[in-house]
């Protein structure tokens, strides 16, 4: 579901004194918006058509470091410009911020307009493409976990962000009386988040003390990509206006649960039927999804980067955590890296549990579809399903255990390579790259606190 404002609303709004700001942001690397306030006068008048960003939004890191060594940007040829395109149909309101309104915006080449390849809206949208080439479309729906603490951002921070203290004080998967002392969190998120045209489903407690999910309506691929972005956002800055803060950080705290971002994905015919739904075949699964579903198992190490773009991010994979180590596929079991869903129904679906809540939804999508477009092109069989425990699947293909091991896959993949480009799996092996060595890098608490009389 697009954004639920025109642009003719948008002037009335304006000119009525509801709206006065408009946010156009683009998406960079992390996932994060990235952007500037408008006037929304000047909106109106020229904003709508483009503005412009520094080019080194598409080449830092999480803390913004000017990182040497992409092709698409350095020092050298002196940080230029990228053109900030509005996608008019992504409009809408904002509820939770007063007199705003919101544009995402495709991220073009300066001087020729096309799309900044690796951007990550391009990304996406180029196996997007490819799929409609086939007669296809994808849907996806993401699953975001998250933790919220008593204490405020900025006493996270001053603080160190150790002793936090979660919101809750015990497991609340599924609680409602927990649940019920979070609500007034809670309810501005999925209020805000319907006010902003996102259709959402449900909110509930997660597995861990102060964990919750918000679940949105499945949608086409690069709708749900936006839809994600958005949440995410607007967790963060609803959470700080009550008092809260609020992390995606895939595993914040070593003795507690991670929060995963599960990915369910299915492809559809352009008249609206599902490509995945066989009645006659096994679960009710079609030739076609069947080939898909090898395409993701054959390549999973070689995409994992993207679901798990961060050294913490493999923090998750531990046994008896639901977070998964193995990737291999399972008729509805939590265990496995893959898991089938809705059996012999029109939502036929895979659920993909590697992915962490810091990954980039436009990368994983992308990548994901990839390995599908992969599996379906080349007719790749499907392996027997795995049944039982998956943590006690010795021999079964482990997801990597470590950024490092994904770098080297990633790096590696032909598959990839053919489907988003040298410059694109370049770019982003050198993000992985940069992340490795700024961990390496750092001394941690842990290695003080060990070491400092004992060493």
């Amino acid at each position: 579901m697009p954004g639920n404002l025109t642009f003719e609303e948008l002037k009335t709004a304006v000119e009525k004194g509801e709206i006065d700001t408009v946010l156009a942001v683009q998406v960079d690397m992390q996932g994060r918006l990235m952007g500037k306030r408008f006037q929304a006068e000047f909106f109106i008048e020229s904003g709508h058509e483009e503005t412009h960003s520094c080019n080194y939004l598409q080449a830092t890191d999480l803390e913004m470091e000017t990182v040497q060594g992409y092709k698409s940007t350095s020092w050298s040829a002196g940080y230029g410009d990228y053109t900030m395109k509005p996608d008019m149909t992504t409009l809408r309101r904002l509820p939770w911020l007063e007199g705003t309104a919101m544009v995402l915006c495709d991220v073009l080449d300066h001087h020729t307009h096309e799309d900044v390849p690796h951007s990550p809206r391009a990304v996406l949208k180029k196996q997007v493409k490819r799929l409609e080439a086939m007669g296809l479309k994808p849907f996806m729906a993401s699953e975001l976990e998250f933790f919220m603490f008593r204490e405020s951002f900025e006493e996270a921070c001053d603080g160190g962000y150790r002793d936090l203290k979660t919101y809750s004080a015990y497991n609340e998967d599924y609680h409602i009386f927990q649940t019920t002392k979070e609500e007034n969190v809670m309810r501005a998120i999925r209020t805000g988040l319907q006010g902003a045209g996102i259709p959402v489903e449900n909110t509930k407690g997660e597995a861990d003390a102060g964990q919750g999910e918000v679940n949105v309506k499945y949608s086409e691929a690069v709708d749900m990509a936006d839809n994600h972005v958005i949440i995410k956002n607007a967790c963060k800055e609803i959470a700080w206006q009550k008092g809260h803060a609020l992390t995606f950080l895939a595993k914040w705290n070593a003795k507690m649960a991670g929060s995963s971002c599960h990915v369910h994905q299915s492809l559809w015919t352009l008249d609206g039927k599902s490509a995945f739904l066989d009645p006659d075949g096994q679960y009710g699964m079609s030739d076609l999804m069947k080939h898909y579903l090898a395409g993701l198992l054959a390549h999973a190490g070689e995409f994992t980067y993207f679901l798990a773009p961060y050294v913490n991010s493999y923090k998750r994979f531990k046994e008896g955590t639901f977070a998964p180590t193995k990737a291999i596929w399972s008729l509805d079991n939590r265990t496995a890296g893959y898991r089938l869903v809705g059996e012999g129904t029109k939502g036929i679906r895979v659920e993909c549990r590697v992915g962490g809540s810091d990954l980039n939804p436009y990368l994983a999508y992308a990548a994901m579809l990839a390995a599908g477009i992969d599996g379906i092109e080349n007719k790749l069989e499907l392996e027997p399903e795995f049944a039982g425990d998956a943590y006690k699947a010795a021999r079964a293909r482990s997801i990597p255990s470590t950024l490092r091991e994904a770098t080297v896959a990633l790096k590696k993949s032909k598959m990839l390579r053919a489907a988003m480009g040298d410059e694109v799996v370049d770019h982003y092996v050198h993000a992985a790259t940069w992340e490795q060595k700024a961990f390496d890098d750092a001394v941690t608490d842990w290695e003080v606190a060990r070491g400092f009389e004992r060493a």
